[in-house]
């Protein structure tokens, strides 16, 4: 018999990371070094008692760690690539790209990315309720009909079993395959 326990590192949170003591550990956005980061875990297959020891060996692996949540292997799949890369890095590669267009069509290029990090920083502080602020009327009419310009209605689906998997199964697909 086998145990089987998956780890995977949330990597520094923006907010968390702006508090780190050195600007050393401020820089450390991938973590696993000097920046606090929490790890998402789960006990596939074995005895109860193996998800402590594969707890630690993960907090020594990729430490610091600043909280650990058990989840299960669905759960991780829905983090990563569903919520993570699926959508996060999906909307902000679209952001970046935005960006590319604003300054294709004349905006000077510092300008153009002083004005969207800035933005980022503040509406994730608004979003994530790390600002007791919220966005303005015209923003929020923005939001809302930007979303039918940018999004399917049933975007949501990624989220299905059936989505996951195939997900899932995309990403580990062998390119030569």
């Amino acid at each position: 018999d086998i145990t089987y326990f998956v780890t995977h590192p949330s990597h520094p949170p923006i907010f968390d990371i702006m508090e780190e003591e050195s600007p050393e550990a401020r820089r450390d956005y991938w973590g696993g070094g000097l920046a606090r980061q929490a790890l998402v875990s789960a006990l596939i297959q074995g005895p109860e008692e193996h998800y402590e020891i594969g707890e630690r060996v993960s907090r020594d692996m990729f430490g610091p760690i600043s909280r650990s949540h058990r989840v299960t292997l669905h759960q991780m799949a829905m983090l990563e690539p569903a919520l993570s890369e699926t959508v996060c890095a999906t909307c902000l590669t679209v952001i970046r790209e935005a960006m590319e267009e604003a300054i294709r069509l004349g905006v000077p290029r510092e300008a153009a990315r002083d004005f969207i990090l800035g933005h980022i920083t503040v509406e994730l502080a608004i979003i994530f309720d790390a600002l007791d602020w919220e966005f303005s009327m015209g923003a929020k009419k923005a939001i809302e009909a930007a979303k039918t310009d940018l999004f399917r209605p049933d975007w949501r689906d990624i989220f299905t079993r059936e989505r996951l998997d195939a997900s899932v199964a995309n990403i580990v697909r062998r390119e030569d395959d």
